[in-house]
Parts: structure tokens; sequence; C-alpha cells
């Protein structure tokens, strides 16, 4: 048997890697513990890391020139999205027990600390960012653009949130920025971490974040607690703008594929196309397995067709 990493395995070792080094710049034994013990759980164990693993692949397909950089705007953006997932998971928000199979930060911890452990977060990432700019120090203001719009007003991730509290929504405006804009980040920091056009590969972050928010409010009607890590029906509980409602479940699927297949179609000619196709494929199937619709009434869906 080969003892060869995979692209895949080493990416993510890279990413865990990361993370460890981001977060070990806001240990310290004279800090308040329980806030550092609720970083570390609002952080580990991951999801998928989709959105480090886009920053990274979009930077090797563009050379990835300054491998300390374009891990830390990686590591920036996942920290962002724990930091986003802790707040969305309060009291006034979701009031979720559970994130990622695990209780959810209050939960542990107390809402104090979770919305603390949440500001910490979002502090933390532009810190490792700045931290990791020694190489190419004239990249590091057009990334920390880049991101900070991605999670801020007036179209970055708190204005997806903020959304909810409106009275009146457009769905398509919700999931980009709710979930979009990060997305959209990642593949334009990646780029960038590389002294590449990060406009180039806008799109491909554009189309995978609105497929990312349609596929979870697909998720939310069909999957159970075990395979989300947090409950099941949300949208519907709190009466929050959704693909499956607007739509209806045939719809959303169909509009799910679409994006897919825009995001695959997005990705320039360079020589990280075929492992970048390859990733937003199996990440599309991983979301929304194909066997969940074999021998059922719904549609069956092709992402390899895609």
């Amino acid at each position: 048997m080969s003892s060869k990493i995979s692209p895949s395995h080493a990416m993510q070792e890279r990413i865990e890697k990361g993370l460890h080094q981001a977060l070990a710049i806001a240990e310290s034994k004279t800090a308040p513990q329980n806030l550092q013990r609720a970083l570390h759980h609002a952080v580990f164990p991951g999801g998928a890391r989709i959105r480090p693993q886009l920053c990274l692949a979009v930077a090797a397909a563009c050379g990835d020139d300054d491998p300390d950089l374009s891990i830390a705007a990686a590591g920036a953006i996942e920290l962002l999205h724990c930091a986003s997932l802790v707040h969305d998971d309060l009291p006034c928000f979701d009031n979720s027990m559970v994130r990622r199979g695990q209780p959810s930060v209050h939960a542990a911890f107390g809402e104090r600390i979770a919305v603390l452990a949440g500001d910490a977060l979002i502090v933390l990432a532009f810190q490792y960012m700045a931290s990791c700019s020694m190489r190419s120090p004239l990249r590091l203001a057009p990334l920390l653009k880049t991101i900070a719009a991605s999670v801020g007003a007036p179209h970055g991730i708190v204005s997806g949130q903020a959304w909810e509290c409106e009275s009146k929504v457009q769905l398509s405006q919700y999931q980009k920025e709710k979930t979009g804009s990060l997305f959209e980040a990642a593949t334009a920091a990646g780029a960038q971490a590389a002294g590449a056009d990060a406009d180039t590969w806008k799109p491909l972050g554009e189309w995978l974040g609105e497929a990312y928010q349609v596929a979870d409010d697909i998720r939310d009607v069909l999957a159970d607690q075990a395979t989300m890590g947090k409950p099941q029906g949300q949208d519907l509980t709190h009466d929050r703008p959704s693909s499956a409602r607007d739509l209806g479940l045939v719809g959303a699927v169909q509009h799910f594929d679409e994006l897919v297949y825009k995001a695959i179609h997005s990705i320039p000619s360079c020589k990280g196309e075929k492992m970048l196709r390859a990733l937003v494929a199996k990440e599309a199937e991983r979301l929304i397995p194909e066997a969940w619709f074999i021998n059922t009434s719904r549609p069956l869906h092709h992402h390899a067709t895609v």
C-alpha cells in the first residue's frame, strides 16, 4: 500500500496546522481560561473547511508563491466563519444547542463567553493575517479589504444575518450576503495571496456560495441532526428566507444544480482547473447526495454532468 499523502489530505493538514497556529496567538496562562477553551471549542473539530480549501486551491492555481500568506488568508476566513456560527447559535438568533455534533459554544460556556468568543475570533482572524505578511507586505492591504468587506456592512455576512431582522428581504440578496460573500472572499483572497487578479476568481466563489446556501435550505428539510451536526427545521421555526420554501423542494434542487454548473464553468483555464472542478463536484455531492433521491419521487440530479 502506498504511503503517499493525497493533495486533499495534505491541504486539510495544512489548514488544521494553520488554525492551531492562529489560536496560539490568543493563548496565555494569564488570560481568562474559559475564553481560551471556548475559542478552541468553536474552531475544533471543524466542519468541511470548504472555504479555506477553496482559498488554498485558488492560491495553488495562481502559483502560491507566498504559502505563509495564503494559509493566513485561508485560516482567517475559517476563523470568521466560525465566529459567525458562534453568534448564529446564540439565544437571540437560532438558540441552537448543538453545532458540528457537539454542544454549541453558548451551550457549553454560557451566553456571555459565547459573545466574547465570537468577537475574539473576528479580531484573531486579522491578527493572524498581519503576522504572516512579512514576505509580501504590499499584498496585505488588498487582502484585508477583501476579507473585511465580506464580513461587515453593507454586504457581508453581518448584513446577511441582519436581513433576518427586517420585515422584507429578497432571497437572492440574503443568500449572497449571508453565505456567498465569504465564499467570494475565499476565491478572491486566494488569488490575491498569490499576487493574482481577484476579479478573475470572484465568480467561482459567488456561484458556489449561493449554491451552498441553497443546499443548506434543502438540508434543513431533508437531513437529520446527525447528518447536519445541528438541529433540523430551523428555517421554518424562525421563519427565515429559504429556497426550499420559495421554490419548493424540486425547484430548490434544480436551482442548486444550476449554481454548481455555473461555479464549475466559471473556473478560469489554469494548471489547477481540473483539481478545482473536482473539488466543487465533490463538495456538491457531499452537500446533496444523489442517494437521497434514488427510489423516491424527488428528482435525481447529476453532479457528474454539471
